[in-house]
């Protein structure tokens, strides 16, 4: 277990140009900052400036004729050996709204900033386990909680990343009413496979013995995973169905002073709702808190030892 001490404000002070005022001050930790901070540049491609095929992610359930006429477009350039693309701005890759075509995370410099600020605070705490994500997409968010382990040398906490690695699942009408109407599971664009995000691991030389994936559906995986305890639970699941079945199986083994992380909660209704039900269900009353400058994510830490199973 490393320690772990409050991060230093290393902002000038002094009348500098811009290009200056912004440069920290060389310290111990100068290194583990700059390492991070290039993570994000590369999982988020802002060193190239990562351009987007050009459509719009679609709330669940919704089917706008602009967009359905903008996807026909791209499946018929797309049959031709082509693709839109146009660049996406600094502010949407911060703030998390677009899908990016080659960067290895969708969530923004927001939320990246934010989940290192989750991971900081349980190492600094000693708050017991694992770092668990369940709904992984290319990886990105799972590769830069293994980045600030190695960053402050932590060698016993490992990675979890759950996922069916064939994209979202059919909704369930009949059992999540909520999930009525959905078509995540129809576009392509989020199956990721279990070897792709491995490499994507590789590459950044982090897919090491504490990294471990836990391939299939949330409900046939989750509640039998040899997960002990977690720290840090990142849940991006989209659906009803699989926010709940996240929820079910892993709540219990958030340790007090743990952080839950919801990446969908603002945007995805039938997230939200299954979030919304859950705690109620359970009695949940620590505050949930938006991730500042993201266009979605909220969290909440744990602070109760009582916890009522749902069933």
């Amino acid at each position: 277990m490393c320690s772990i001490g409050r991060r230093q404000n290393y902002g000038v002070t002094a009348v500098l140009p811009p290009e200056v005022r912004s440069i920290p001050e060389p310290t111990a930790s100068y290194p583990r900052d700059r390492y991070l901070d290039l993570m994000k540049k590369a999982l988020l491609d802002e060193i190239y400036a990562d351009v987007r095929p050009g459509h719009a992610v679609r709330p669940a359930g919704r089917l706008e004729p602009r967009a359905l006429a903008r996807d026909a477009l791209l499946w018929l350039l797309a049959r031709g050996g082509f693709t839109l693309l146009r660049r996406s701005s600094a502010e949407s890759r911060a703030r998390g709204t677009v899908v990016p075509l080659t960067a290895h995370t969708m969530i923004g410099r927001a939320r990246l900033d934010h989940l290192q600020l989750c991971i900081e605070t349980v190492l600094r705490d000693g708050t017991q386990g694992d770092l668990v994500e369940a709904g992984v997409w290319r990886g990105g968010a799972s590769i830069f909680m293994r980045a600030v382990l190695a960053a402050y040398e932590v060698s016993d906490r490992r990675v979890w990343l759950a996922d069916s690695f064939m994209g979202l699942p059919p909704p369930d009408a009949d059992a999540f009413p909520a999930d009525r109407g959905s078509a995540l599971h129809e576009d392509r664009t989020f199956s990721v496979g279990l070897e792709e995000v491995r490499k994507n691991f590789a590459t950044y030389g982090l897919l090491d013995s504490q990294v471990y994936f836990i391939p299939g559906w949330f409900k046939d995986t989750l509640p039998a995973a040899p997960i002990e305890r977690i720290a840090v639970l990142r849940l991006d699941a989209d659906l009803y169905e699989s926010t709940w079945q996240a929820l079910t199986a892993l709540y219990d083994r958030v340790s007090t002073g743990g952080f839950i992380v919801i990446d969908d909660y603002r945007t995805m209704p039938p997230c939200r709702r299954a979030v919304d039900d859950f705690r109620e269900r359970n009695e949940i009353t620590s505050t949930i808190l938006q991730i500042p400058g993201a266009a979605d994510g909220v969290y909440w830490r744990r602070d109760d030892q009582r916890f009522a199973t749902a069933t």
